[in-house]
């Protein structure tokens, strides 16, 4: 491929993407594998942290996002080797013996990192531990995690009525406690689970849908005692389980597939292998959206690999049509949002999104950010109060757009670009690097 099509510069700390599709149409094919998934590779590195003996994984994501988690860790007295997608080796120091660190946690843009942390800080008793992050997150709201945590007894205090980082945690001797989650989250489910492992009794998170179980699944296999009930969004833990180290190796990131999957359904003639996807069933909204929308994905040599399903995806272009996407299915696909928004562009009718307000407190609004961005391209997005309302066959011209920060949003945007009339410039375009480091190489690599 001519550099003059897809081409990243550097100036003063930010990257600059643009990209030129030439007037006869991009070529988009080829094979693909992804970076490790993103929500395992913390799950990974906590886990093993706080076990006993070796973990090693495989596959972990090099993002920004799980060398946060690893350095929190380490300065609470794991020993985690130099991250790498090939081996990464973690001496666990056994449940409850974190460390009480010498300097502030910082968990840089990862939210994961802060709210599955807090529930292991509050939990050790007798130690003072501090957290922050970058300018993004200590803007997004901590009380969903702090709140049910200081129903168990947690002493945390912060800014904003203890909402928000920088967070000071004073670790107590907690009490279980049943906890009815209002929203279907991960990151407040795993938060819950976590401080119940150093909690006498049972601990309980009812949801009212299902949220991704990859802590559920996780914390089984390093040897804790979960209760599901899928019937009530339920989940059980026991306390003081008896923690080992495992080797995890770690799928492919569906997050990170959905920009292939989405880029190889618009741009005609395009199609494309995805290698190696993790396909766990509360993680799969995306491919129940797209299959919604008429795309045309195949499964191949579909397989368990450590407890999670995986699969290759075989995506070829087609003509897609409008949808409604709302209640249960959002938080099994609410990462893929935004680029589920440049899909319904090119779809005939009109696209709505709801229930998804959970998008405004992101590493941007990502509501607001996405539509505002795509309709300087020509796009028809209207914002609603929780969604997005999406008329397609609007054509794309080129034009100067910004990624606000957020990783998915710099992504997004690129894919779009590949279809517009003219060249699209991305501000901001360093952010990709969060939960996927190699994105512009592969796109450079497909777009022929």
């Amino acid at each position: 491929m001519s550099k003059s099509i897809i081409e990243l510069q550097t100036l003063e700390n930010q990257q600059i993407l643009t990209i030129t599709p030439p007037e006869r149409g991009l070529s988009l094919q080829g094979t693909l594998q992804i970076p490790g998934d993103k929500s395992i590779s913390h799950r990974a590195l906590m886990l093993g942290a706080i076990a006993e003996g070796e973990t090693i994984i495989e596959g972990l994501l090099l993002g920004e996002d799980p060398r946060s988690t690893a350095d929190c860790f380490r300065a609470m007295g794991a020993k985690i080797s130099p991250l790498n997608s090939q081996k990464v080796t973690v001496q666990g120091i056994g449940l409850g013996q974190l460390q009480e660190p010498s300097d502030v946690l910082n968990a840089g843009n990862s939210g994961t990192t802060m709210r599955l942390m807090l529930g292991l800080l509050a939990s050790h008793p007798d130690r003072l531990f501090c957290v922050t992050g970058d300018g993004s997150l200590r803007s997004r709201p901590m009380s969903r995690v702090i709140k049910p945590l200081q129903t168990m007894g947690a002493q945390i205090l912060g800014r904003n009525n203890n909402s928000l980082a920088p967070l000071a945690v004073k670790g107590q001797t907690l009490k279980p406690i049943h906890y009815h989650s209002p929203i279907a989250s991960a990151q407040v489910k795993s938060c819950i689970l976590l401080a119940g492992l150093m909690t006498e009794g049972q601990t309980t998170v009812t949801e009212p849908a299902l949220s991704r179980d990859h802590s559920e699944r996780m914390l089984q296999a390093f040897g804790a005692t979960l209760d599901i009930d899928p019937t009530t969004h339920s989940v059980t833990i026991t306390g003081y389980p008896k923690l080992t180290g495992q080797k995890v190796i770690v799928p492919g990131d569906i997050s990170s597939a959905a920009f292939w999957l989405v880029a190889a359904s618009i741009v005609e003639g395009g199609e494309l292998l995805v290698e190696n996807v993790g396909i766990n069933p509360t993680r799969t909204g995306i491919l129940e959206a797209l299959e919604m929308m008429g795309a045309n994905i195949s499964l191949e040599n579909e397989r368990v690999i450590t407890g999670e399903p995986v699969a290759d995806l075989r995506v070829k272009s087609c003509q897609l049509k409008a949808c409604t996407i709302e209640g249960e299915i959002l938080p099994r696909l609410i990462d893929e949002v935004p680029i589920l928004a440049v899909a319904a562009l090119f779809a005939q009718g009109t696209t709505i999104i709801k229930d998804a307000a959970e998008l405004r407190v992101k590493e941007s609004d990502r509501l607001a950010v996405i539509a505002s961005q795509l309709n300087k391209m020509g796009a028809n997005i209207t914002e609603l109060p929780d969604g997005l309302e999406i008329t397609g066959g609007n054509p794309l011209n080129g034009a100067e757009v910004d990624s606000c920060g957020d990783h998915r949003i710099a992504m997004s945007l690129a894919i779009a670009a590949l279809t517009a009339k003219g060249k699209t410039i991305i501000n901001g375009a360093e952010a990709a690097a969060i939960s996927y480091p190699e994105f512009v190489q592969s796109l450079q690599a497909i777009a022929g």
